[in-house]
């Protein structure tokens, strides 16, 4: 295993369609997450929690603009 991303959505919208990477670092999985953060968005991804290896790093992660 290595890092990837879960996806939560505050409405309990149907993220299984979505596809995320697995990744060999903590860097890309970050770069890949703030390139596409907007499309995220889009289809309803409200935050991420980034894992690896079935260990939460850090969750929760809002991908909404600061208010």
């Amino acid at each position: 295993m290595g890092w990837t991303w879960t996806l939560q959505s505050n409405n309990d919208k149907d993220l299984s369609g979505i596809e995320v990477p697995e990744f060999e670092d903590q860097t890309d999985a970050e770069t890949w997450v703030g390139d596409r953060w907007q499309e995220l968005l889009e289809r309803g991804v409200d935050s991420v929690t980034l894992v690896e290896d079935g260990e939460v790093i850090y969750s929760g992660m809002s991908l909404h603009p600061p208010t």
